[in-house]
């Protein structure tokens, strides 16, 4: 299982096994990080699982064909977009990410 790295609004960095298969919005459910809602259980019918994925990465974990046209609208509706924003329901965990750092919405990062 790949460790992916959760930052929080307050600095802290939570280390997480993420089982492959799984969303990131499950993985940090399953975490216990209360800031990843997932309302909608993954349907891209809300923005409570928006994320910073570090710049880095970003562009490796789009899908082919780039953000879909649904994602794109509900991170219209997401609290302060960032460039590298995603809805981490839409990012699925492969074992190419072991190492991945992504940040909660308010999350002071230098990226």
């Amino acid at each position: 299982m790949p460790a992916v790295t959760f930052i929080h609004p307050d600095g802290q960095e939570q280390v997480v096994d993420a089982a492959i298969g799984l969303s990131l919005m499950e993985v940090a459910i399953q975490a216990g990080i209360d800031q990843i809602e997932g309302a909608c259980g993954g349907s891209l019918s809300c923005a409570t699982c928006h994320l910073y994925v570090e710049p880095k990465e970003h562009e490796r974990l789009l899908p082919e064909d780039g953000i879909s046209e649904e994602e794109e609208d509900m991170l219209d509706l997401a609290f302060d977009l960032k460039k590298t924003s995603r809805l981490c329901c839409q990012i699925i965990v492969d074992d190419t990410m072991e190492g991945l750092s992504v940040a909660l919405p308010g999350a002071s990062v230098d990226w």
